[in-house]
């Protein structure tokens, strides 16, 4: 069966900018929702000192739960060799703290949609870069995978490969066995698109998922698809929600994910209007789980 893991999705702030949480404090909130692991994020700012890397995983472990996951945010996309170079070895002591937490997969992304880029400029430096970064998270036993992702909660201008197109496009440039997906359907509807249309693309090259849900504040998907186009900011009309109860449809994503012999880590990006809500997305994916993937 796939294992359920959580991410901080409302608390980045106070965990990464402000300092009003601590880690241990965010632990703590997660431990009652019996949770198979936690997401890590390489911005917490208590992961500064490589000395608290080994200090959290024995956090972690200590309730019952492992780390198994890596978010981070490479920007792959910047036209300056030398700005590259730097992103490469962030990421790859990206891969030595996730192999200190004892995680297995640590994300990837293309980088940042700046408007000088063309298509085949910037996945050409988006594929470099993950390859360069390949036979080192290899050797450390590490998969990298990339998100179909709509914006780092830190960036200026949205992610490089977020339309479909140029998503499958470079994932299908990169053939290595310690490199795969984490797919997130709530964020093709970001880039105007349909999430079931991602998936059937790249299904096979998934071995990570996250689940959120969105909801349509106002208007329609088409207006989403007009409006959205690459510009600078958040979405305005999608805010996250509970999942299960918004536009993502889940029996149509886990057929799938069950039919290309999906059993991994499911990580979830909730919460954001409380932790009851989040409660009620597990409840909701543990059913759902035990519904596809019946021992």
């Amino acid at each position: 069966m796939p294992k359920l893991a959580a991410f901080p999705k409302a608390f980045m702030q106070q965990l990464c900018k402000d300092g009003n949480m601590k880690i241990a404090d965010w632990v703590k909130l997660a431990v009652p929702l019996q949770l198979d692991g936690l997401e890590w994020y390489a911005g917490f700012l208590e992961m500064e000192n490589e000395k608290n890397w080994p200090k959290f995983r024995r956090m972690v472990e200590s309730e019952g739960m492992v780390i198994p996951m890596m978010c981070c945010s490479p920007d792959f996309t910047h036209r300056d060799k030398a700005f590259r170079e730097k992103e490469i070895q962030k990421q790859k002591r990206w891969i030595d703290m996730t192999d200190e937490l004892g995680g297995k997969y640590c994300r990837v992304l293309s980088g940042q949609f700046r408007p000088e880029l063309s298509i085949e400029e910037g996945i050409k430096l988006a594929k470099d870069c993950i390859e360069a970064c390949l036979p080192y998270a290899q050797s450390l036993g590490i998969t990298l995978i990339i998100e179909n992702h709509y914006k780092d909660d830190f960036w200026e201008y949205p992610e490089f490969a977020q339309k479909r197109a140029v998503f499958t496009k470079l994932v299908k440039s990169i053939q290595h066995p310690n490199f795969g997906v984490n797919y997130d359907p709530s964020n093709t509807y970001l880039a105007g698109e349909d999430p079931l249309d991602l998936l059937y693309d790249i299904s096979d090259r998934v071995v990570t998922m996250h689940a959120s849900d969105r909801f349509l504040k106002y208007g329609t998907i088409e207006d989403l698809r007009k409006e959205e186009g690459g510009a600078q900011g958040y979405a305005k009309r999608l805010s996250h929600g509970e999942i299960g109860q918004g536009m993502n449809d889940y029996d149509a994503i886990f057929t799938e994910l069950k039919r290309v012999g999906f059993d991994n880590w499911i990580s979830i990006e909730d919460g954001v209007d409380g932790m009851d809500q989040l409660e009620r997305s597990v409840a909701f994916l543990k059913k759902k789980i035990a519904q596809y993937w019946k021992a």
